[in-house]
């Protein structure tokens, strides 16, 4: 799959995790093995994508396509796990959810622009 789709696949994930974020409520037990399974469902093709997406946008980072540092790569995938786990057991702060959010669109916004 191409780069930039990849990317608008993803934003497309993270406003709807934001959506479920500010309407969810967080689970009564977190140990809910059903809400677990749940979570897990949706969340596995998402972080499928995301795997796909660090391995395309690190070739295109080394291969200085884009003005994005390899970290900065990592640094996203690993603040769109968060906020998939965010997303569902609502155990942050809105602004923290917020930073994390706002970051990972910065940075897709850059290799969008690059490529």
């Amino acid at each position: 799959m191409e780069l930039s789709k990849q990317i608008n696949l993803l934003k497309n994930h993270l406003s709807r995790l934001k959506d479920i974020f500010e309407k969810n409520t967080p689970p009564e037990n977190i140990k809910d093995r059903d809400f677990f399974l749940k979570v897990k469902e949706e969340t596995t093709p998402v972080y499928q994508l995301l795997d796909e997406w660090e391995e395309a946008a690190l070739k295109v980072v080394k291969e200085r396509k884009a003005k994005v540092h390899p970290q900065q790569i990592t640094s996203t995938k690993e603040n769109m796990e968060l906020v998939l786990m965010h997303s569902y057991y609502v155990d942050t702060r809105r602004k923290r959810y917020m930073e994390l959010h706002n970051s990972i669109l910065y940075v897709f916004d850059l290799l969008l622009e690059d490529i």
